[in-house]
């Protein structure tokens, strides 16, 4: 790419062949229209409804229980097929539901073209559409305008441009027409104006040099069309779990169906029993666990200020060990605060945030009353005086309309019990002499009574020059050259604290005149000036963002901040957060562009803080995350981030600040733009893990046991101990259910006190296996225990004994549900009632098998019998078993051996 803003004017003139007093003729436009092509952005791949919905059966789990249902309904078992097809239509429709907007990113993006503009061509100024824009074009640019094109200046005017949504610079940013060196980072070259940023005050003249794709946004465009986001852990371990319960059922038909034929059953019958048994050891009820459990999330998360647009990314934010966020608005306040002053007296602390008027003025410890402090009061009324800023309420809230440096004078001024208001009604404004990059510095002009007086802030080196007298709390004195040398010290600690440090003066104007509304000799006012002090601005961290940190670090949640701003702020700002630690670097945008990939790739661990970084950089940062295995969350709210944030793990925006674009290439939306509730949500994903963790542990503890129970009978010659709708009972209706309050669990308190998962780490793993295995086995010992006592030493017949076993196995899997709600602590050490949608299943589904015992109906159906009161003591009892054997494996676990 040229470097456009190395080179002169006329050097640019020539090279685009232009002229930049006339502009264009409409003849050159229609020619380079054509070579060129429209202004305009290129849209993204768009995604139909239909490829959507069909997304949601891309799952392995999904197609195995689509032929769990064919099978089941080929053997005469509708319901059980009905139920399953319902299930995988629930879990689709929840899908499609939240993701149906996910990609319009490349959409939004094209919308941030201005419709309009004004430009000059034929020496005439007129208005065009700005889709029709060419290179060569000369620009007319005011305050309100959204710039159409990349264009290099040719004039400016105390021209102020927002580039926030490009650049992440947090400070509208003062222009001017000089020449720059090649090397010039993006969010430095202050004499071009680029697509979709805007013109917050003055005006210029430029000349466009780039147009539609090949503009500073076009190049994000193309940044965010090769993002990929991937696949989340989730659905990969889910893929990894279909695949095993294919594997498994189809050994369990194998092995089953062979025994079978060896002892001589029919085919047949042995085809249909060991078909039943394989769809039976299905956990059909895992796509709504999984679903059910997210969509609760989702809830949590809005009452937590995050709204979620695809369901599996809560989960991946709960896997996430690196957070990549930016710093504008969600580590701080994103609102600019005078923070500290420096009068001829002393060094005042303000207290209060953003642009609230609540706050009160300290000298170390002491408070500090301004209406007894003259050389404080003059300097808080000159501030409100220089000053072409609003305060207003909106909603309730305090809100800057104008500058926000402008506005952050007027609050600390408020804060004193000076308003705007107050100084327009006894000091009316008569002129202004407006900031430039030159002077840099800004003079107003007010009458008071008989006398003119005027204020001027600026650079503190600009207005200390113009000083010749200084303001205490005595009275007025001379400016000594020790006052200066203090004074610029002052101001070094300032900066050094990474403050935006502004001076202010005054001066009577008495015995000069000049028009009313013009200034025509500004060096003649600017002179011999009154210094005030100086004002310390910053945009302070969020109170609860230090503590947010701190959770991350002990969660094991590495924190880097990327920001478009000065390296000595991001350096200050990371310091105060805990983010920049004592042998953590930081990086500008600068030195990034001299690493190779593999070079950052090595690198990027020891790197915390990122500053003056550009899209692309911000997208090679999550790539070499990415390139470690990590799984990184992406934070951001201005068109820059969104590449990053599509091709993040977890792409987090903000809602209050974010652009459209970003919002759109986001997973999760974050609505008040605070990093506090990130970390928040990070909780509820950890937590959404372990339920999803807890009820797979319990379904397929269940499955095995039912597995065990039919294998173990196969192997010595006995009746089946269970029919199929004994089966079907079991797995859609008692397990089911309790399964589903199960994944409703609240989450732990110590969930953040624990390192993230490794994303490898697989939800079927060998603690689980071997869990699974004891637990199966425990339940089974039960339930054949009580079908052999029934049916060879008690006598019953047949029908008794399964009924039996069946009831037995229904007790033993609803009372395991409790103690599946923790791996380590015991069910004494829960509340009961913490979960109380668990409790209530477990109580309703102990009515349901009563029922079935007593309702003539179901006794047919079921082929049971009414069972006595002893029966059902004995039975529970037996039942209660595995949990009493499971209970007491956590205890020698989990406190015995870790104390030896």
């Amino acid at each position: 790419m040229n470097a456009w803003h190395s080179q002169s004017i006329a050097e640019l003139e020539h090279l685009i062949i232009t002229d930049v007093e006339r502009g264009l003729t409409d003849e050159e436009v229609a020619a380079r229209l054509a070579r060129n092509g429209p202004n305009k952005l290129r849209k993204g791949k768009r995604f139909s409804a239909l490829a959507i919905f069909v997304s949601q059966f891309k799952s392995l789990v999904i197609w195995v229980l689509i032929g769990a249902a064919a099978v089941s309904t080929a053997l005469g078992e509708n319901i059980d097929g009905i139920a399953i097809i319902a299930i995988v239509i629930l879990n689709a429709l929840i899908g499609f539901i939240q993701e149906f907007r996910a990609e319009k990113a490349a959409a939004a993006l094209a919308d941030m073209v201005s419709p309009h503009c004004r430009v000059v061509r034929n020496s005439r100024s007129v208005v065009v559409a700005a889709i029709e824009i060419v290179p060569g074009d000369i620009l007319l640019l005011e305050g309100g305008d959204l710039v159409a094109a990349d264009a290099r200046l040719i004039q400016a005017s105390v021209l102020r441009i927002n580039e926030a949504p490009l650049t992440g610079e947090s400070q509208a940013v003062n222009k001017f027409t000089d020449n720059l060196p090649p090397e010039t980072a993006l969010a430095e070259r202050k004499n071009m104006v680029f697509l979709g940023t805007s013109v917050t005050g003055g005006s210029g003249r430029a000349l466009v040099i780039n147009t539609g794709m090949e503009t500073e946004l076009g190049h994000i465009a193309k940044l965010l069309e090769t993002a990929e986001s991937g696949e989340t852990p989730l659905q990969v371990q889910l893929d990894r779990v279909g695949r095993m319960l294919l594997l498994a059922c189809f050994c369990i038909v194998t092995l089953i169906f062979g025994l079978g034929l060896l002892r001589g059953i029919a085919p047949f019958e042995l085809f249909l029993s060991t078909v039943s048994l394989a769809v039976a050891a299905i956990p059909e009820g895992l796509p709504a666990v999984v679903t059910i459990a997210l969509a609760l999330g989702v809830q949590r998360m809005v009452r937590r200020n995050a709204l979620v647009r695809r369901l599996a990314s809560i989960e991946t934010l709960g896997r996430a060990q690196v957070i990549c966020t930016d710093k504008t608005g969600t580590l701080t306040m994103g609102e600019m605060t005078a923070c500290k002053l420096v009068t001829a007296d002393n060094l005042y602390r303000i207290t209060g945030e953003g642009y609230s008027t609540e706050g009160t003025f300290f000298v170390g410890n002491s408070e500090i009353p301004v209406e007894e402090t003259p050389s404080l009061l003059a300097l808080l009324r000159a501030s409100a005086a220089c000053n072409d800023a609003e305060l207003a309420l909106i909603d309730g809230r305090s809100m800057i309309v104008g500058d926000p440096t402008e506005g952050a004078l007027l609050v600390a001024a408020a804060k004193g019990n000076i308003t705007r208001k107050m100084i327009e009604a006894e000091l009316p404004r008569l002129a202004i002499i407006p900031f430039d990059s030159v002077r840099k510095r800004m003079t107003v002009i007010r009458r008071q009574e008989n006398h003119s007086w005027a204020f001027a802030k600026g650079a503190p080196e600009m207005i200390l020059d113009r000083c010749t007298r200084i303001r205490t709390d005595q009275g007025i004195r001379d400016l000594t050259e020790s006052d200066r040398v203090r004074l610029l010290h002052a101001n070094t600690l300032l900066a050094n604290d990474a403050l935006r440090v502004l001076a202010v003066a005054e001066r009577a104007l008495d015995g000069l005149s000049f028009e009313e509304g013009k200034v025509t000799d500004d060096a003649e006012i600017e002179k011999e000036l009154t210094f005030l002090g100086l004002i310390g601005l910053q945009d302070p961290p969020r109170a609860e963002a230090k503590e947010a940190v701190a959770k991350c670090k002990r969660a094991g949640i590495k924190t880097v901040m990327i920001t478009g701003d000065h390296p000595d702020t991001a350096r200050a700002i990371g310091r105060e957060l805990g983010i920049l630690g004592k042998n953590d670097e930081i990086l500008a945008g600068i030195e990034l562009d001299r690493l190779n990939d593999e070079v950052l790739k090595e690198r990027v661990s020891r790197v915390s803080v990122y500053a003056r970084v550009t899209a692309e950089h911000k997208l090679r940062i999550v790539r070499a995350w990415k390139a470690q295995s990590a799984v990184v969350a992406m934070t951001g709210d201005g068109v820059n981030d969104a590449p990053a944030i599509k091709e993040a793990s977890i792409g987090i925006a903000m809602g209050l600040t974010g652009t459209e674009v970003t919002k759109e290439a986001a997973d999760i939306i974050i609505t008040d733009d605070n990093f506090a509730s990130i970390v928040a949500a990070v909780e509820e994903g950890r937590g959404i893990y372990d339920n999803i963790a807890k009820t797979l542990a319990y379904l397929l503890g269940s499955s095995t046991g039912e597995l065990i129970v039919m294998l173990v009978a196969v192997l010595l010659g006995w009746p089946l101990p269970l029919l199929p709708l004994h089966l079907l009972w079991i797995n859609l209706v008692t397990d089911g259910f309790a399964a589903l309050a199960l994944s409703t669990d609240p989450v732990d308190s110590d969930v953040l006190d624990r390192p993230p998962r490794h994303p490898q780490t697989a939800l079927i793993n060998r603690d689980l296996i071997k869990l699974t295995l004891f637990t199966g086995l425990l339940t089974a010992s039960v339930t054949l225990g009580v079908f052999a006592y029934e049916l060879y030493i008690a006598g019953s017949s047949l029908e008794q004994a399964r009924d039996a076993a069946f009831t037995t196995l229904v007790i033993a899997g609803l009372l395991r549900a409790f103690g599946a709600r923790s791996e380590q602590r015991a069910i004494w050490e829960i509340s009961m009632f913490s979960n109380i949608r668990l409790f209530l299943v477990v109580a309703v589904c102990f009515g349901l098998q009563l029922a079935i015992h007593h309702v003539p109906m179901f006794q047919t159906l079921f082929g049971v019998e009414p069972i006595t009161l002893g029966q059902c003591v004995g039975w529970f009892a037996v039942g209660f078993m595995p949990l009493i054997v499971l209970e007491l494996r956590k205890f020698i676990r989990y406190r015995l051996i870790k104390k030896i």
